[in-house]
């Protein structure tokens, strides 16, 4: 039985050629598509999941209140791990952690490589594979240091032992090499290249700081003991702050590792999403994507259905009842799916490295792992039974007698129900045109926006070795090339949020300890190296010594000291008084879409951890980064020359939202393809059905474009109808999106007209191909059978 249902369906869909090659193609955009989706869902769902200890494993986060409003941190009190773990039951391990970057040197061969500094118990909380080694004796000993497996090989070769190795490290400190750990997939939060006892961080300084709950600088994890309450431990470690400091609005409190990817936004102290979002909203652009094919198959079936009336009023009067046809029917979807499934995957498989390079991952297709395999089956399953069921239940239930005589395809209900799924087709193609230009209209807005600094031709050198010894000859010496216009230093990254703190008073401030403000040591010239104005008063000198008791601060600052020009006024910060002797324009650093905290600059850069160097335009950048190679193997010539653009550095802080942009830019494009197929295929049903009304027409006089005019302006009122529904659906949708950004755009109703006169102009081009073809046939042909 199964054998004939599905022989009948073969020659069927042989038979009518063009229509069962636009079902496929468009389930097979569909399906490759979501795919696509899901295999992107799948790497950001698994994040983490490598770590056995989920379900144990927390991070530590820290609710400060600032003015009012609590706000999220990563960073905790040194102290703090040991105390969760002596003072609550349930926390069985807990370790500090800090990341940093340390330069490697064996022989000739030297690479920096970021890493974390850690507690012993990290090794066993995020069970690290020791391939040599073992995490029991890896922190015995002061100077020991992990590797991972590329760090390792990077240094020393692949497939070389390098336990008890002596490693030195920049090129101040030798390290022993106790133990090499697997390399960790790109899907996790705490990614590595070395391990090194948290103790030796520092070494050398004075760091009574680190001992003080007030300093915040340090990662907290604990583990849990399982089966705990997990309600009952966080109530604890709530606690913890309050009962070492007194009259504090601090608290910490655990974060699943779970959420660490996914949720990983706060407001106001509280998860409000993050990561998961994106996830969201890219699985319900996957689920759309195969319903707009799945709607395609409906509609080519189902006008069809004229052709097959025949065929069905034949198979009833020969004995075939409703549910064999219903199961004819639905074997030629699936067959249908089977073949678009299989043309999926060839098309992931050329797609999928262009895809790689979109969204910054290495994902591979695996189609033999079982998960892959069961969830191609499933979509193709789904796709065939949903594009099957109506056209099967439609189709079967003509009667014989009406389909005999050619009337029972005429139900005016299929024909409202083709429309209706056209229009669907075409608003949701709308709705991501309209989304295409938004998110790309709310991203230019924000890198357009006045950073108060000026970040082309500003190149960026983490500091190390002897460059703040050697600043100055440095400087004079890139000076001097004549290819550079200034140098100078800074304690952070200028787009990052860097030392901040509270507790500080100054003149004509009301309540001014809950203010939270940032602290940028500077050299003299910082200003004028980043492009930063001063708006009022001067700058630093080149005295340090002068400059000890003043300071510069941010418009936002002045306007915290009221009324009148804050110059001459004083600002206490931790006992010590500073003049304000300047006012810097407000500059954007941290949150890119919101208002950055006021700074406070000091004239000390000792504390420097970046060299900004602006470069002259219109000099090839190649000359440039030559010439600074050259002066700091010179003067730093123990380290590699490494640095970063601050125009790039800046464009990566829109990674999520480009990536939206792109995807909704092609999806737009798939779905306007994929509803274009069937308009041209209703639309050549259409001329096939209307050719001998044509045909008289002609014979009466109707010119061509009268005839295209007939035929096309049905399928544009569809097409006008979409854009009716599709404009406020799509307002409401982007006007939702538009309110998580403190510093967005504003919808304007230009962006609808060119969605809609781009969606009238793609129909209008796909039907009038068919239109113009059966305008210009031969009436002849067409009326020689009456």
């Amino acid at each position: 039985m199964l054998k004939n249902y599905l022989k009948t369906a073969f020659r069927s869909l042989l038979k009518n050629k063009g229509f069962s090659v636009l079902n496929i193609f468009g389930l097979a955009i569909g399906i490759t598509c979501a795919s696509l989706i899901l295999l992107w869902v799948e790497d950001e769902v698994n994040f983490d999941s490598v770590f056995p200890k989920q379900d144990e494993v927390y991070y530590v986060l820290t609710n400060n209140k600032f003015d009012g409003e609590w706000r999220t941190f990563h960073d905790t009190p040194g102290p703090l791990a040991k105390a969760l773990k002596d003072e609550i039951p349930e926390i069985v391990k807990s370790a500090r952690t800090l990341s940093s970057n340390l330069q490697f040197t064996k022989g000739n061969n030297r690479i920096n490589r970021r890493g974390r500094y850690a507690d012993a118990d990290f090794l066993d909380m995020f069970s690290l594979n020791f391939v040599e080694g073992n995490k029991k004796n890896a922190f015995n000993k002061p100077d020991a240091i992990v590797l991972t497996q590329r760090t390792a090989s990077d240094l020393f070769g692949k497939n070389t032992p390098v336990l008890n190795k002596v490693l030195r490290v920049d090129n101040k400190y030798n390290y022993v090499i106790t133990g090499v750990v697997e390399d960790l997939p790109e899907n996790v939060t705490l990614g590595f290249g070395w391990l090194v006892p948290f103790n030796r961080f520092g070494e050398g300084e004075n760091l009574e700081w680190m001992k003080e709950y007030e300093n915040n600088f340090c990662d907290t994890f604990v583990e849990l003991s399982p089966g705990v309450n997990f309600e009952a431990v966080d109530a604890k470690v709530r606690k913890i702050i309050p009962s070492k400091i007194e009259k504090t609005d601090t608290y910490v409190f655990l974060h699943t590792m779970k959420d660490w990817h996914l949720r990983s936004n706060f407001e106001n102290g509280k998860k409000v999403g993050g990561q998961i979002v994106f996830v969201r909203l890219l699985t319900i652009i996957a689920l759309i994507i195969l319903l707009i094919a799945c709607i395609n198959f409906m509609n080519l079936s189902t006008a069809r259905s004229e052709k097959r009336a025949n065929e069905v009023g034949v198979r009833k009067v020969l004995g075939s009842d409703k549910k064999g046809l219903i199961f004819q029917f639905m074997a030629e979807a699936l067959i249908t799916a089977i073949f678009a499934a299989l043309i999926g995957i060839l098309l992931l498989t050329v797609l999928i490295p262009q895809f790689n390079i979109l969204i910054e991952k290495q994902l591979e297709l695996q189609i033999f792992d079982a998960t892959h395999l069961l969830t191609l089956l499933g979509i193709t399953l789904i796709c065939g039974l949903l594009a099957g069921w109506y056209p099967a239940f439609y189709l079967s239930s003509f009667k014989p007698v009406e389909a005999l005589k050619g009337v029972g395809s005429k139900q005016g209900s299929a024909t409202l129900i083709r429309k209706g799924l056209v229009v669907v087709q075409f608003t949701v193609s709308i709705m991501f045109i309209v989304g295409t230009i938004i998110v790309y209209q709310q991203v230019q807005h924000v890198k357009n926006r006045d950073l108060g600094y000026e970040k082309d031709n500003l190149i960026k050198i983490p500091v190390s070795g002897d460059m703040i010894k050697n600043f100055l000859p440095i400087k004079q010496e890139m000076i001097t090339s004549g290819m550079i216009e200034n140098v100078a230093l800074m304690n952070s990254n200028i787009l990052s949020d860097g030392r901040n703190g509270t507790g500080l008073e100054w003149q004509g401030g009301m309540n001014t300890k809950d203010v939270l403000i940032s602290f940028r040591y500077i050299s003299s010239n910082f200003l004028e190296t980043a492009g930063m104005k001063i708006v009022e008063g001067r700058g630093f000198s080149d005295n340090i010594t002068k400059d000890s008791t003043n300071t510069l601060i941010t418009q936002s600052f002045a306007k915290l000291m009221g009324k009148g020009s804050a110059i001459g006024k004083t600002v206490v910060r931790y006992g010590k008084t500073y003049t304000v002797i300047g006012v810097v324009r407000d500059y954007l650093y941290g949150d890119m879409y919101g208002t950055s905290d006021p700074v406070m600059f000091f004239n000390y850069n000792n504390y420097a951890q970046f060299m900004y160097v602006k470069t002259k335009p219109g000099i090839a950048m190649t000359e440039v980064l030559t010439t600074m190679d050259d002066i700091m193997k010179k003067y730093n010539p123990a380290f590699p020359f490494e640095y970063e653009f601050m125009d790039t550095a800046f464009d990566a802080r829109f990674k999520s939202e480009k990536f939206v942009g792109s995807l909704s830019q092609i999806f737009a494009l798939l779905a306007i393809i994929i509803s274009c197929l069937g308009l041209f295929g209703l639309s050549a049903y259409t001329a096939e059905q209307r050719r001998k009304e044509i045909g008289v027409r002609k014979v009466l006089g109707a010119s061509v474009s009268g005839i295209v005019r007939l035929l096309s302006k049905d399928f544009m009122r569809l097409v006008f109808f979409a854009i009716a529904i599709a404009s406020p659906i799509a307002w409401w949708v982007m006007h939702y999106w538009l309110q998580g950004f403190a510093y967005r755009i504003e919808v304007y109703w230009w962006v609808f007209a060119i969605a809609g006169i781009t969606a009238v102009c793609i129909a209008l081009l796909t039907v009038s191909f068919q239109a113009i073809k059966a305008a210009v046939a031969n009436p002849v042909k067409s009326l020689r059978t009456e």
